[in-house]
């Protein structure tokens, strides 16, 4: 390292520095001395020992200049500056350079901490964090990532469990979108641990449809072996009308294995969806699904249409609709109660999506004021469409699927609108007393939490009992069968061994027809005999299923409020 020319070796002399080059040509020129005479005696003897040093000292090299300053200027330091000054500013700069050179800079570190690189696989791009600025504070470090429906690929976030406002604004006219199922993924269907908030123990409705315990209830709650040869007869007139893409039709004349030998087709030629739902319930109540049974391949089939006919539509609240111009929201309600009821029982995610979407569409179509459903979505209700919404939900919160409380709250608001005589009676659109809405009314109370010795429900079954099973109304008696069945008692006995009897002894037994029923009243007309035939069979296994409750304990819990 060549010598500092301001900064003399101990013991020697200070030598004249070196002079600054000029610009042009790049060669050092000779210092100007001063006049002596401007110069105080002291430093003129100063600058003489220097003149002496500097003609013995060797040419100093271009490289023992040193630089200061951001604007090109050089400054030397004066020989009138004592030498052990010069030494210690000396190494006091280098000491300081060493320990910045030895030491990491602390926005390195920063990059270091924050820019995570995704994978290689994920679609998603960060944004590159600038840091503007590095304080010893703590600072809290907020990204927010708008990324589109269409465009999510894994959610590991679970949506809360509570759900405290709901605000669809989805344009009812928008074209729905293609989307596959698997794009909302976890984030339209919450995981099962975290929905056990809701209260339900898990497969405990679940147990009465295994063959092991179906027996045992049967005995035990009214069933009898005539009523379980009947279930069993209509599930085979139902398998044997599905239709080659794996529907069925309200007209069965359709289905290629009927055309024509059965009578009393339906009227309603456009409601597949509600069709396909009507003939999966009575499977799905005797225990049967997609992955065992000796129906299996029916159901799948049968599921498989479901799932590819709903028309997905994104949004802030992503939802699936499967209402149809036959049918509307009656069809989404009885879908959305298979896809449910399904799911719970199996447990295939592959069913866990459509199912949590078909919930979302009716949490969308609910009347924002009223709190009701009817044909079309955010109208006012009517109870008849509530019945089969609110049995959806009710299916849904038993799978663990998200159930929003202020739905359920809407839903309860709804029924206050309607009821009379102290919640014993209901009307359709306003207070009254028709026998089928009272008893849709009823069996919603009993899913909302309204206990048995409620004055309604016990003003509401004495109503029932009274009236006793219909002979031409089946959707009349499939709600109130239901709501005997969970009150129990002597009402209940009375009441099924008149219903029960009366099915079975009214069952078609010959030709094509064997295994179906025709009543006239009621939806029979619209439905024909496929619909008489899934009410007449849903209600035969009361005993074991509870249509859509699960069990017994199912029936006495309510919704989350």
């Amino acid at each position: 390292m060549a010598t500092n020319p301001a900064n003399p070796a101990p013991g020697q002399p200070p030598r004249r520095p070196a002079a600054p080059p000029q610009a042009q040509p790049m060669q050092a020129q000779p210092v100007q001395a001063r006049p002596a005479q401007a110069m105080p005696a002291q430093q003129q003897a100063m600058a003489a020992q220097a003149q002496a040093t500097a003609q013995t000292a060797e040419p100093d090299e271009e490289g023992d200049e040193e630089s200061y300053g951001t604007g090109g200027k050089r400054f030397i330091l004066f020989n009138a500056v004592p030498s052990w000054m010069v030494s210690m500013v000396v190494h006091a700069v280098l000491l300081i350079v060493l320990a910045m050179l030895s030491m990491p800079s602390i926005a390195d570190k920063a990059a270091t901490v924050l820019n995570f690189a995704p994978n290689a696989d994920e679609e998603e791009e960060l944004e590159e964090l600038e840091i503007q600025e590095i304080t010893p504070l703590d600072v809290q470090v907020t990204e927010t990532v708008t990324t589109p429906v269409s465009q999510m690929t894994t959610v590991t976030e679970m949506i809360p469990t509570e759900v405290t406002n709901i605000t669809p604004a989805d344009d009812l006219d928008a074209a729905p979108a293609e989307i596959e199922f698997a794009d909302f993924s976890e984030r339209t269907a919450p995981k099962s641990d975290l929905m056990q908030t809701l209260g339900t123990v898990a497969g405990k409705g679940l147990e009465g449809r295994g063959a092991a315990a179906r027996s045992q209830m049967v005995a035990a709650n009214g069933g009898t072996k005539g009523s379980e040869a009947a279930v069993a007869a209509a599930l085979k007139w139902l398998a044997v009308h599905q239709l080659p893409n794996g529907s069925w039709s309200f007209d069965h004349r359709v289905c290629p294995n009927c055309q024509g030998r059965c009578t009393h087709p339906g009227t309603l030629t456009e409601g597949n969806n509600g069709a396909t739902a009507m003939a999966l319930l009575p499977f799905l109540g005797a225990g049967q699904t997609h992955m065992e049974g000796e129906y299996k391949d029916t159901v799948r089939r049968g599921l498989y249409f479901l799932s590819g006919n709903m028309k997905l539509k994104p949004g802030a609240l992503p939802r699936g609709e499967l209402s149809e111009a036959g049918g509307s929201m009656y069809s989404h309600g009885l879908c959305a109660i298979v896809l449910c009821e399904a799911y719970a029982m199996t447990h295939d995610r592959a069913l866990m999506q459509p199912a949590q979407l078909s919930l979302n569409h009716i949490v969308y179509a609910q009347d924002p004021v009223g709190g009701g459903w009817r044909y079309q979505p955010r109208t006012p209700g009517d109870t008849s469409v509530v019945g089969w919404q609110l049995m959806a939900l009710k299916s849904g919160h038993m799978a663990y699927l998200q159930v929003p409380p202020i739905t359920i709250q809407g839903a309860i608001k709804f029924l206050d609108s309607v009821q009379s005589d102290s919640g014993g009676k209901y009307g359709y659109t306003a207070p009254g007393g028709g026998s089928a809405t009272t008893a849709v009314g009823l069996l919603c109370r009993m899913y909302l939490g309204w206990k048995k010795d409620h004055p309604g429900i016990e003003r509401g079954v004495e109503y029932l009992s009274t009236a006793g099973p219909s002979k031409n109304n089946m959707y009349f008696n499939y709600y109130a069968t239901q709501v005997m069945r969970h009150y129990e008692g002597e009402k209940w006995d009375k009441w099924n061994v008149e219903m029960r009897d009366w099915l079975v002894n009214t069952q078609s037994k010959n030709g094509h027809e064997a295994g179906s029923w025709w009543v006239s009243g009621g939806h029979g007309e619209r439905g024909g005999r496929l619909y008489t035939t899934s009410m007449a069979t849903m209600i035969l296994e009361v005993y074991y299923r509870h249509m859509p409750i699960y069990g017994k304990q199912a029936a006495e819990e309510e919704f989350p409020l």
